[in-house]
């Protein structure tokens, strides 16, 4: 799946060396085309204030768009 750029997607997986977990949400900064393997995203991740959090390049499978029905919620940054 292609994702746009600036668009908000969710983490399908955890990435706990930026204490980051599935379901957190992120945005598009830049998409990494690879021409035989997984594409690749850049993704900025913000605070509830705005403030940025993490700036994280991971493949296509770590990421999932946001759908009808689901609900956001808040917690506390993991250390």
């Amino acid at each position: 799946m292609h994702f746009e750029p600036f668009s908000q997607v969710a983490l399908a997986r955890d990435l706990p060396e930026h204490a980051l977990r599935a379901g957190d949400l992120a945005t598009i900064v830049d998409h990494h085309p690879v021409e035989n393997g997984e594409d690749g995203y850049t993704l900025e991740v913000f605070d509830v204030l705005g403030d940025t959090l993490a700036v994280v390049t991971v493949a296509e499978s770590y990421i999932e768009p946001l759908r009808a029905g689901e609900v956001l919620s808040v917690r506390a940054l993991a250390a």
